[in-house]
């Protein structure tokens, strides 16, 4: 199949892949690859592998399949679980707490709306964390006497922006690796943090005008909420100091910026080799992890490594899944003819240009929920697109991860946990959220 109909079938297997994801409920891990298969199989791509006359082989479908899940693996699976491991270390040490006092210290309490969003935004970029800050966005509301939902759309908002944004979340590390900068993760990083300033000060606007409008049913709370925030630091004993809750963030983002540094003024020899190592986001991340395990040993619960590693395995499992069978639609495509089919009407994509990916992603993050699901799916359909649509520089792929990480935020609506997260810990009623997360 080529031309037209092969446009009209990949359409239809975008189409029929969200309608299994959000209306039929089947998991995205089998929508993504049923939907492979299939669009496998009306595209023409061969069952078993076949050789030319020249000797060139075509790759059966089987082996595009397992091609496209394994590549995906051996390119992200280890970062994506290192990124989480030290998240989970953060929370457990208490060093989550640490950096939300920071920013808080550095921010001041008498605009506890713009702490609560730049806390939110520098925690989130480790790991997703709602639940673990709002005690303390509670016993904020009290001892401030700000609005509840203003505060609970400013936690939300500088979580939400950071998650999708900044690696090492999952999401934009998987997608950057998948359209071919995971090597560059330094580049995505500084292009996260400089598209996060418009949605942060749009955010921080927003908290402060919805508070006004809408109500939280804990708006006249006692004295209980600013116990609670005492307790869960009692809980830890003494946090962890600041730099050392800083080190599994910032080492590895150093490490990567010194390989990016190398690279760009041309060293060699050993001094290269070294940074180069060193700069990758494998062996970068695991420096950050060592640096969690000090963390640990600091907080004498050491003995939890084993637990918190086995959970965050877990945790992390269904994302690398989903991922990978991203990963193997994007291989179906590549091999499908759909790249020539393009190609040969590149001037129409090349008229939506960046919009394409924001598009698709927007769609998909809509129809099902995840934003981790749009970034990695998105990404996989974008990738054998690329160098067709003129965005295969470094550059441009890694503006492509922000337009596909801008989509993936829209919208969050009632097929969102994070959606229900927000609403049921901020004490609103789901029509409550609809106006504040929603909006």
């Amino acid at each position: 199949m080529s031309g037209f109909p092969l446009i009209l079938a990949f359409v239809a297997a975008i189409v029929l892949m969200i309608l299994a994801i959000s209306k039929w409920k089947i998991h995205p891990f089998l929508s993504i690859m049923g939907i492979s298969l299939v669009l496998g199989l009306v595209a023409g791509v061969p069952l078993v592998n076949r050789t030319a006359a020249d000797g060139a082989v075509t790759p059966g479908l089987a082996n595009v399949i397992g091609s496209g899940f394994s590549g995906t693996f051996t390119s992200i699976g280890i970062v994506i679980i290192l990124g989480a491991l030290i998240g989970t270390i953060l929370e457990a040490t208490g060093a989550a707490l640490k950096l939300a006092d920071m920013v808080i210290r550095v921010v001041g309490k008498k605009r506890p709306e713009l702490a609560v969003l730049l806390m939110g935004w520098v925690v989130s970029i480790p790991v997703f964390w709602f639940v673990i800050l709002n005690p303390i966005r509670k016993a904020l509301v009290k001892r401030t006497m700000t609005s509840s939902v203003a505060m609970t759309v400013a936690l939300s908002a500088g979580l939400y922006i950071s998650h999708v944004f900044i690696p090492p979340t999952p999401g934009p590390i998987a997608a950057a690796s998948t359209l071919g900068i995971g090597d560059n993760l330094l580049l995505v990083m500084g292009m996260g943090a400089l598209c996060s300033i418009i949605p942060l000060f749009v955010g921080y606007f927003f908290a402060k005008y919805i508070g006004k409008k809408v109500k939280a049913g804990d708006e006249a709370c006692d004295g209980e909420t600013a116990r609670t925030y005492e307790e869960l630091v009692a809980e830890f004993g003494k946090l962890p100091g600041g730099a050392a809750a800083l080190a599994p963030i910032v080492v590895p983002i150093l490490l990567m910026a010194l390989g990016s540094i190398a690279a760009m003024a041309g060293w060699t020899g050993f001094a290269y080799d070294l940074c180069a190592f060193l700069g990758a986001p494998i062996i970068a991340l695991a420096v950050g992890t060592l640096f969690g395990v000090v963390l640990l040993a600091g907080a004498k619960r050491l003995n939890k490594f084993y637990e918190l590693t086995n959970e965050t395995l877990k945790t992390v499992g269904p994302i690398l899944f989903v991922t990978a069978a991203g990963g193997v639609l994007g291989k179906v495509i590549a091999v499908s003819g759909m790249v020539e089919t393009i190609t040969a009407n590149a001037s129409i994509l090349e008229a939506v240009g960046i919009f394409f990916p924001f598009l698709l992603s927007a769609i998909l993050k809509t129809a099902q929920g995840s934003s981790t699901v749009a970034l990695t799916t998105t990404a996989g359909i974008m990738a054998p697109l690329m160098d067709v649509m003129g965005l295969g520089t470094p550059v441009r792929a890694a503006l492509t991860v922000m337009a596909i990480a801008a989509g993936a935020m829209t919208v969050s609506h009632a097929n969102d946990s994070y959606f229900w997260v927000v609403t049921n810990f901020g004490e609103m009623k789901p029509e409550q959220g609809y106006k504040t997360q929603t909006l």
